[in-house]
């Protein structure tokens, strides 16, 4: 099949046709040190927000991640925190772009950059250069080539090396960021560039975002914030480089925010700052009484009470497993990932003896890729993965489950009408890729 027809297939069932309408918002976000803070073993921030997307987000948003990472390094950082499925992916500092969980590449990005462009003649070059140090095999992509360099060379060696390629014919950028990361892309290639391309293929599509949210922090995030109407955040911890571009370029701009929290923090911190919607993550709630709105929101709480009973952070009684089970209809059965089926109601008589199991170690529960569909009023089919980290040990489960908040079932909020399981072996194919 051609590749173009495959892009717009994935383009079309996994983003256009899920959205009734333009996003609400587009959340374009760089991962190291923005979206994952690599000095936070507990993953906090990250969980967070995850949660906060999955309950009221992931049904009419757009998630987008943006980074510097080259698709190997990326599904390595998948598998080693604990992150959820974006719609989008934008790679090798803007030179690849992806849609949804099978990573299909956008053929006609590819054509583009492909314009004045040739790795061959790049890397010729760039061999003539000592100060120059290849970065590894796997971070050198088809239209990027990235090196190491030290911090008091960069500025010099990046002049030279633009005359030189220019002189060749090639029409190249060279970013350096991270204070010794320095890459060769093609002119119309990085972060920027490729937000800018998704965002004139939505206009196309007539679903232009109604808002869209760039995160970064360092200097490879920049050019996110130059794309006119978009809205950014610079992270509290973001480095020099993006604070000194800010500082000399985009100091007055009130649609740009310096974050006062760190990573994913400052994310949520910048939805709630430009009224973007809501920012209180559902981990930041407790149990306030308030009815269930939604079932995205249902599958979230659900899943974040669990882990407090099984880390001990609820009190055990008969009061809690009672309250479990008056979310749960008579009928209630759950398919286990075994094959076997059980009555829910009996089923969550089993949370007595998990209690507490996990306390005191770094367990946590989160949901991912959380879809929704009604099918008649007031039933939900609802697809989710949920995953388990416990210290470095990760397992996961492709889950469905039918919610009702039908009022002659229910009094208020939703009811669980069914909830399976597929089976154990196909965690693997869960595995972050």
């Amino acid at each position: 099949m051609d590749t173009r027809c495959v892009t717009r297939l994935n383009w079309g069932l996994n983003i256009m046709d899920r959205l009734n309408s333009s996003p609400r918002l587009m959340l374009v976000s760089d991962l190291d040190h923005t979206m994952v803070d690599h000095h936070d073993p507990e993953n906090s921030s990250l969980l967070r927000f995850n949660a906060l997307w999955e309950a009221y987000y992931r049904q009419d948003s757009l998630l987008v991640f943006s980074t510097g990472r080259s698709p190997t390094l990326y599904k390595q950082l998948r598998k080693e925190k604990p992150m959820i499925t974006p719609d989008i992916a934008i790679m090798s500092v803007g030179t690849e772009i992806t849609y949804g969980r099978s990573m299909v590449p956008d053929d006609g990005w590819v054509q583009f950059l492909n314009q004045k462009w040739d790795k061959n003649i790049v890397i010729e070059e760039t061999s003539k250069f000592p100060e120059l140090k290849p970065q590894a095999e796997t971070e050198q992509r088809p239209h990027k080539v990235s090196f190491y360099v030290e911090k008091d060379k960069a500025q010099s060696v990046t002049k030279a090396l633009s005359k030189v390629l220019e002189e060749r014919g090639l029409n190249v950028k060279i970013i350096y960021s991270g204070g010794i990361d320095l890459d060769v892309l093609p002119n119309g290639a990085g972060k920027g560039q490729a937000l800018a391309y998704l965002l004139k293929k939505f206009e196309t599509e007539g679903k232009p975002p109604l808002n869209t949210l760039a995160c970064g922090d360092s200097g490879n995030d920049a050019e996110l914030f130059s794309i006119p109407g978009v809205y950014g955040v610079m992270v509290s911890n973001a480095q020099e480089e993006l604070l000194q571009w800010h500082s000399e370029n985009a100091k007055d701009n009130p649609k740009i925010l310096h974050a006062s929290e760190r990573c994913a923090s400052g994310i949520i911190q910048a939805i709630g700052h430009f009224k973007l919607g809501l920012n209180l993550s559902p981990r930041d709630v407790s149990d306030t009484g308030e009815e269930v709105s939604s079932p995205h929101l249902e599958i979230v709480n659900f899943a974040l009470l669990v882990e407090k009973w099984r880390r001990a952070e609820v009190e055990s009684s008969e009061l809690f497993i009672a309250g479990l089970k008056a979310t749960v209809l008579a009928s209630a059965i759950l398919i286990h990932p075994s094959g076997s089926v059980y009555n829910m109601k009996e089923y969550l008589n089993t949370f007595r003896k998990v209690y507490g199991d996990k306390k005191g170690k770094q367990y946590r529960i989160w949901v991912d890729d959380v879809l929704a569909t009604e099918l008649a009023p007031g039933i939900w089919l609802v697809k989710f993965d949920k995953w388990e980290l416990c210290g470095e040990e990760r397992k996961g489960c492709a889950f469905t489950s039918i919610l009702s908040n039908k009022k002659e079932i229910r009094i208020s909020g939703f009811g669980l009408v069914q909830f399976g399981a597929r089976a154990p072996d196909l965690v693997g194919r869960l595995s972050p890729r």
